[in-house]
């Protein structure tokens, strides 16, 4: 399932920076152009909630 693109290009992430995010077609992620947070989509729905991503760096919460 993809994300609609005028969706993606408001999304941004949810933490104080507010940078953009990258969409992840194949693993259906979007991941922050800054802290580099990964937040999954699920079902066509990007779950942006800061408790939920994962740590990119690392691949940890």
């Amino acid at each position: 399932m993809s994300l609609d693109p005028q969706l993606r290009q408001i999304l941004a992430c949810p933490d104080t920076h507010h940078a953009p995010l990258e969409f992840d077609a194949a693993a259906q992620t979007l991941t922050c152009t800054e802290c580099k947070r990964i937040f999954e989509v699920r079902d066509g729905i990007p779950v942006l909630l800061l408790d939920e991503a994962r740590n990119g760096a690392d691949g940890g919460r």
